[in-house]
């Protein structure tokens, strides 16, 4: 039965173009708006100074530097971490296979604040015997960037897992076989052979995994003792911690750049990483020296991406360490902390996610339909679009916000529809990401026998392409929620005390001094763990193979 092919030369729908068009317009208006905000506040300024004289001001060269430095050294630790574990995902069929992506997915969904508060518990807990220069005893120390590597590499592993995974399960294992029949080590082959064919894919990975760094907020926030500073970091300390607006808008116009180029280099690479293999052709069962090699593989991965988040459940409990056994920060978890109680805030994250993923959902769909309609440089245009607010720093987003926001009535922009709306903009495009593929795969041959026989275009996509990827959509709209139950960074801006969400709670309980605020921090973290958990399970099981989302 045929399919949908780029080549497809059918026209969209004015209908359809319209639904698009409004998914797009969400995407174009509200992204762009705070975007120009920042632009402008930066290049109008009352003292006359050009926007390099900010940047000079606000030390732009060296937080630039030291941006740019951590995140290379992050992609390079993540991919030391992450290829056994690719290997063993995308080469090897197991039992227990979707249990491991679980947990190789879940650290890159979870708030980055409590990935920081993992690690802080990790480096002032089992790792704190170590010296000071290699982040032991955090809270007593300087600053050490051995636990902020650390927990970049908890974050994105799943980035190249994911990536990776999926171009290397889809190449065609025939070839390397070949070449050791004809002699050559398995490692001669892998090198000679595979690695070559990898090499779009490893460097689309490497691309995603330095951008997402770039812009790496809680965990550089929560880990870096008020010393590590990056650009993203400057952004918030100078716009609200100093309220210098047209230093942060030149920082952040700085980012955008930074993010423009690597998400365009990312772009580029990904569309040549492409597999070759059947999709029909599954990975060899383990056995002999390979069963011994999972083994390692798999207890590899539980060390990088299991241990920190036991750490944070047995810190959560006794947080001022061995020998203090209490249950306090769970209790606290229905006292106030400015204003709105952990429960209260747990309310307001749930609202928000669901609003947010509704709102992804529908208009991430809508647009998807129209992008693959259609063809040539209008759907490359589409897609750009589509990606941009992928890779954008949700820093530099909150911080336009709050300059838009500072023209609307009060009312408004203090509601919790304004953060929700914020979140979908941030997620949906992941759901354009899967529904495009999921779309595309649907036969043609069932639509135009639907339309022969005389149903609208719309009833045609309910009862014909709707269920085909019905599945593909639920696991997207899973995906929406957790993500958008852990933003922060824009959040974090946006937040009022009524509106305060459980990661900008965390937050603020870790600004408050004493081994109490601390506890209630790490209990908050440990819910958002347990709900970010039982919901990668369920977007798991429900999806209809382990294909990358990224």
């Amino acid at each position: 039965m045929s399919r949908r092919r780029v080549g497809d030369t059918r026209s969209p729908r004015a209908g359809t173009v319209l639904l698009g068009v409004i998914g797009l317009a969400f995407l174009v208006i509200f992204f762009g708006w705070p975007l120009l905000a920042l632009v402008g506040r930066a290049v109008a300024v009352n003292d006359g100074a050009g926007i390099v004289e900010l940047w000079r001001r606000a030390d732009a060269g060296p937080l630039l530097a030291f941006t740019l430095a951590q995140a290379a050294a992050s992609t390079v630790l993540t991919f030391v971490v992450a290829a056994p574990i690719t290997w063993l995902v995308a080469r090897v069929r197991f039992t227990g296979s979707r249990l491991l992506l679980v947990m190789v997915t879940l650290p890159f969904v979870l708030p980055s604040v409590v990935v920081g508060m993992a690690f802080r518990a990790v480096f002032t807990g089992p790792l704190a015997f170590l010296p000071a220069s290699l982040g032991g005893a955090l809270d007593d120390a300087g600053p050490s960037l051995v636990p902020v590597l650390c927990a970049h590499v908890f974050l994105n592993t799943a980035v190249v897992v994911r990536v990776v995974g999926a171009a290397w399960s889809g190449l065609d294992p025939r070839l390397a076989q070949a070449a050791q029949v004809s002699g050559a080590a398995p490692l001669r082959a892998f090198t000679t052979v595979t690695l070559p064919r990898l090499l779009p894919a490893i460097a689309a990975a490497a691309a995603l995994v330095f951008l997402f760094c770039t812009t790496s907020y809680g965990v550089i926030m929560v880990l870096g003792n008020g010393q590590l500073r990056t650009v993203e970091t400057a952004i918030y300390t100078e716009g609200v911690g100093y309220f210098r607006l047209p230093e942060a808008a030149a920082l952040s116009v700085l980012q955008i750049i930074v993010v423009a180029v690597t998400l365009a280099a990312a772009r580029v690479l990904s569309r040549r990483a492409t597999g070759d293999r059947p999709s029909d052709e599954q990975p060899p069962a383990p056995r002999g020296p390979t069963r011994a090699a999972m083994a390692l593989t798999v207890a590899w991965a539980a060390l990088w991406l299991a241990l920190p988040l036991a750490v944070l459940a047995l810190w959560s409990v006794r947080p001022a360490g061995p020998g203090s056994w209490t249950l306090a920060g769970y209790r606290a978890l229905g006292r106030e902390v400015n204003g709105i109680t952990p429960l209260e805030s747990a309310v307001v994250s749930l609202t928000t996610a669901v609003a947010a993923a509704a709102l992804a959902v529908a208009l991430g769909l809508t647009t998807a339909v129209v992008v693959t309609r259609l063809r040539g440089p209008l759907r490359e245009v589409g897609e750009i679009i589509a990606a941009i607010p992928l890779g954008v720093s949700a820093v530099t987003l909150g911080f336009g916000y709050t300059l838009v926001l500072a023209h609307w009535p009060a009312r408004l922009a203090n509601s919790w529809l304004v953060i929700a709306g914020v979140q979908a903009l941030v997620v949906m495009p992941l759901v354009i990401r899967v529904a495009v593929p999921a779309l595309e795969r649907v036969p043609t041959g069932l639509t135009a026998a639907a339309a022969s026989l005389g149903a609208r275009p719309i009833r045609v996509f309910g009862t014909v392409d709707l269920p085909i990827v019905g599945r593909s959509l639920a696991a997207a709209a899973g995906f929406a929620f957790v993500m958008s139950l852990g933003e922060f960074g824009a959040t974090s801006f946006l937040a009022r005390v009524d509106t305060t969400t459980l990661p900008v709670m965390i937050g603020t309980a870790l600004n408050r001094p004493g081994e109490a605020s601390l506890a209630t921090a790490m209990a908050c973290s440990v819910v958002l763990v347990v709900v970010t958990a039982i919901a990668v399970a369920i977007v798991e099981a429900i999806r209809p193979n382990a294909g990358s989302l990224l």
